[in-house]
């Protein structure tokens, strides 16, 4: 699968943008604040229906203009496809495959798939529990359309069994049988979703530590693990935070409340981890993403890096460019301040790229 062009108007800085690539490396490189990254999150609004940065689709239209359009043209399975996602300002976003408009964005997820690399990563490590969650349920959702579907139906059901409890509580009364039959429903999508990312994660770990062990230059033992918020059944666990629920108007309990723990030498990675051992942490897992999706898909994705030289020192940034410029990387893009960084980079490549100058 290859992204053959691109075409921007009025998204982020840029009033317009067309240009056609390589097959293998695209390097797009000039000094901070000009765009190269909003290039990367113009091919992620076309695999995603969403900005990787920014989920507010109008704060992405440049200044004052009245929308923002993104086409591009792929190649995959050796057929051209056109996608195009376009915001007007108060409206509704439209998408489109061949001309032919998306019901639901979500039928969309899965069918170009792309992996993100960037310093905007550390949210994983710093930020809530909702973020990593997230990245798990993100590269699910990419190969398995049943757990898409089911994700979706739990965050509608716990949506009104949460605004069910809020009314409990505004209108002073309660009503057993209404929420039973939400809570039935929750526990049905719940139980499976749990059980969907545990798999997930003993399939994910071993390909984490080998990528780890590849980027560090180490062998420090390291793990994922997946906390859940329920010890033990789900309907008798909701049963026993019911007074709660309604005391705070919201569930408080379920995969919605799942964490994802990061450790390193059997501490957490955010205490304990040196800046090094954190940045080879997350780049090790968005390496093992990518050879998972690949296996499953049994399509190579394509690879943004935004940035990367900000994540490793000079030994580990040339290992990781000798890597995607391999067989087993597809098509990759590349963000960097230093031309001559790249263009030496390139020189000593036999392999297929293309050097953008901003």
């Amino acid at each position: 699968m290859y992204l053959n062009s691109l075409t921007l108007l009025n998204f982020k800085n840029y009033e317009h943008f067309e240009g056609s690539f390589s097959r293998k490396l695209n390097c797009f490189v000039g000094q901070n604040g000009i765009g190269k990254t909003n290039l990367l999150d113009a091919i992620h609004y076309l695999a995603f229906s969403k900005s990787y940065f920014n989920t507010v689709d109008s704060q992405n239209i440049r200044h004052s203009e009245p929308f923002f359009m993104i086409q591009g043209v792929f190649e995959k399975n050796n057929e051209p496809v056109e996608l195009q996602c376009s915001v007007k300002r108060n409206q509704k976003k439209v998408f489109k495959r061949n001309q032919l408009e998306y019901e639901k964005l979500s039928d969309h997820i899965g069918f170009i798939p792309v992996v993100m690399i960037s310093p905007a990563d550390n949210e994983l490590i710093y930020e809530s529990s909702e973020i990593r969650r997230k990245f798990i349920d993100a590269i699910i959702s990419q190969y398995d359309r049943y757990y898409l579907d089911q994700l979706v139906q739990y965050t509608h059901v716990l949506k009104q069994r949460n605004a069910l409890l809020r009314n409990f509580f505004e209108q002073n009364y309660y009503d057993k049988e209404t929420l039973d039959i939400w809570t039935e429903q929750l526990i049905n999508y719940g139980i499976k979703i749990v059980e969907t990312r545990k798999s997930f994660l003993k399939e994910f770990q071993p390909l984490f530590n080998k990528n780890y062990e590849f980027i560090s230059l180490s062998k420090e033992d390291v793990s994922l693990n997946y906390l859940n918020s329920v010890k033990g059944d789900f309907k008798h666990e909701l049963e026993n935070c019911l007074a709660k629920d309604r005391m705070l108007n919201y569930t408080s309990v379920g995969p919605h409340k799942d964490d994802l723990e990061f450790v390193i030498n059997g501490f957490p990675l955010k205490k304990f981890a040196s800046q090094g051992q954190q940045k080879s942490f997350l780049l090790a897992l968005k390496l093992a993403q990518y050879e998972f999706i690949k296996v499953k898909k049994s399509v190579s994705p394509l690879l943004l890096l935004d940035d990367i030289y900000d994540k490793l020192d000079e030994l580990r940034f040339n290992r990781l460019i000798e890597l995607v410029g391999g067989n087993e990387f597809g098509q990759v893009f590349i963000t960097d301040t230093h031309p001559e960084r790249i263009h030496h980079l390139m020189k000593n490549k036999s392999v297929e790229n293309k050097v953008f100058e901003f």
